[in-house]
This record gives C-alpha cells, structure tokens and sequence, in this order.
C-alpha cells in the first residue's frame, strides 16, 4: 500500500506539473482575434507618446494597417502591461499606449524578444510584424511583432 501511495503521489505531481507547464506556455495567447482573450492587464488609457521614425506606429495603427505592414520592419511603443518569460525560448511582451479599443482587442500588442523589461516600463519594440500569427492549438494573434528589440 505504501508504494501504491508513493506512485500516486507522483503521478498527481507529475500532472500538475505538465498543467501548469501547459498553462505557461499558453497562457499569454489568444483564441480570439484580439490579442490575449482578456488576459493582458486591464487597458491603460494613459497615452505615451508615438515612437520616431517612418516605420513608426501606434498600437491601433498596427492593427488598422496589419495587412500592408505584414513581414516588414514596425516600431512601436508602448507601456509593458505584461511579461511572460522564457515560454518557447522566448519573452512575450505585452504594450499599450492608450490607443486602440480593448472591446475589440487593438489596444494590446504582443511584441516577442529576448530582451526583458519589467511592467510598467515605456519600451520602443522594433521588429517583423506578423498578421494573423498562429502558433497552432487554436492560438493565434491578429498582430504580433517578432524578434523586437525593446528599447526606453
């Protein structure tokens, strides 16, 4: 009876392992056409000023344009309202800077990047912008911008 409850033990803790795994590695993507299905902390209306340059863009116009600036290089920058590391071997990184309409999902962009910045921070994300980005499962992004680098 002892090993049985041993075993048990172990079986239990090796499932909850793998769901929280599961839940980290998916928790910060979205079924939906917006951007987190929710998830992304609530939408800060406090407007940050527009990155410089002409491949620059606010989060709204991200996504009114993501079918003209599919795979071409974007600048965009935005508040860090969320940060999910190291999930497939990279950071997900959430940015809002008062535009776009949350009951719609374009007032939240995901950039992914190897670099990390905490929530909170103002970051200028440049990188590939991909329209409808799926990574399989039923997770996919209307807009996410691909191997940023973020910048104060």
């Amino acid at each position: 009876m002892r090993r049985f409850s041993g075993f048990l033990a172990l079986v239990l803790a090796t499932a909850f392992v793998f769901a929280g795994v599961e839940a980290l590695a998916f928790g910060n993507m979205s079924k939906t056409k917006g951007g987190d299905g929710g998830k992304a902390a609530s939408f800060d209306k406090t407007p940050v000023e527009k990155a410089k340059g002409p491949d620059s863009y606010t989060v709204a116009e991200i996504y009114k344009k993501s079918a003209e600036l599919d795979k071409k290089s974007v600048a965009v920058r935005g508040r860090v309202t969320k940060v999910s590391a190291g999930i497939m071997g990279k950071n997900w990184v959430h940015l809002q800077d008062g535009s776009g309409d949350p009951s719609s999902g374009t007032h939240d962009l995901v950039a992914t990047s190897q670099d990390l910045p905490s929530v909170g921070n103002v970051v200028t994300a440049r990188g590939t912008l991909y329209k409808d980005k799926d990574f399989g499962s039923g997770y996919a992004y209307k807009a996410i911008v691909e191997e940023a680098t973020l910048k104060p």
